[in-house]
């Protein structure tokens, strides 16, 4: 999985609707093209290091996920094949080709749904504190990277680009959503991790912890924007699991580590990355998308 490295899109005659943290949005209308860049971000803060190919990674694992859970429920992708996507697109191809998606759009929910099976993060820190989630009362004793009993459903108010998400309870999220959309979230969530977690788990993965979207469209849930990646969920080496402290990963936070091993101080502008570092992050990223898709690529 070799490609040119994309850091931004400048697509001439399209309408750029924005840019994320790594993605850049067209806008067609009733309809958007969703590209993953190789853009890498940590603490909320965009590297200046891209790391090789992790668009088309990102993209590519999405897609099996989303054709893994459609019969759970419905999601917002209209095609990951450019030939499909509107004629504007198609001079583009080089650009687009594995790293991008034509989905619907929908009004998208305020509330990034996260569904956390261990003890780590965010999580951890809170329970160190309160004994509990997100309002959530957690067992006395739990050490880190401890595995729960059961899912458990931990909701977070969607921040504007350059602050943090801040974890909220189930009955804000009620208050923010109503309490029927807030019940809907949380049942197809722990649904859908748990269908992933099993998966994952006999191909050697744990999946830590999980952050999903969704959005509305003609008065329906539908399930959008990335899915089970290693930037929107925590994938540990099931092989290596130690339950008592942090875990070897496949997703970002070995670029995180690195950065706290720097002292750098979480806010922009952020260090230049060394050539190890983007490397190992690619072979990480890489090395899930394999063991996960159940195909092997060069590269």
């Amino acid at each position: 999985m070799e490609s040119k490295i994309v850091v931004r899109t400048d697509l001439t005659g399209l309408t750029l609707k924005g840019r994320g943290k790594v993605r850049d949005i067209y806008d067609f209308g009733d309809t958007l093209l969703i590209v993953a860049t190789d853009r890498i971000s940590a603490f909320d803060v965009v590297m200046p290091n891209p790391i090789p190919d992790k668009g088309r990674i990102l993209t590519q694992l999405s897609k099996f996920w989303f054709e893994f859970t459609k019969e759970i429920m419905p999601n917002h992708v209209l095609s990951f094949d450019v030939k499909d996507f509107p004629k504007e697109c198609h001079q583009y191809r080089e650009t687009l080709e594995n790293r991008s998606m034509l989905v619907v759009k929908t009004e998208v929910l305020p509330i990034e749904c996260i569904v956390r099976g261990y003890l780590s993060g965010s999580g951890w820190e809170e329970y160190r504190k309160t004994g509990a989630v997100c309002g959530i009362p957690l067992p006395q004793g739990l050490k880190e990277s401890d595995k729960l009993t059961e899912p458990i459903f931990t909701p977070s108010t969607k921040a504007e680009q350059g602050f943090h998400d801040v974890n909220i309870t189930y009955e804000e999220m009620e208050r923010i959503v109503g309490k029927e959309i807030a019940k809907q979230l949380r049942t197809l969530s722990i649904e859908i991790y748990i269908k992933a977690r099993d998966y994952a788990e006999e191909r050697g993965i744990l999946i830590a912890d999980t952050k999903m979207e969704f959005g509305m469209k003609d008065g329906k849930l539908m399930l959008i924007d990335e899915l089970l990646t290693p930037d929107s969920s925590r994938f540990w080496p099931k092989n290596e699991y130690r339950p008592g402290g942090s875990q070897k990963s496949f997703d970002k936070q070995f670029l995180r580590d690195y950065l706290l091993s720097i002292n750098w101080n979480k806010t922009p502008p952020a260090p230049d990355l060394p050539e190890e570092v983007v490397r190992r992050t690619r072979e990480k990223y890489l090395e899930a998308y394999e063991r996960l898709a159940g195909e092997r690529k060069n590269g």
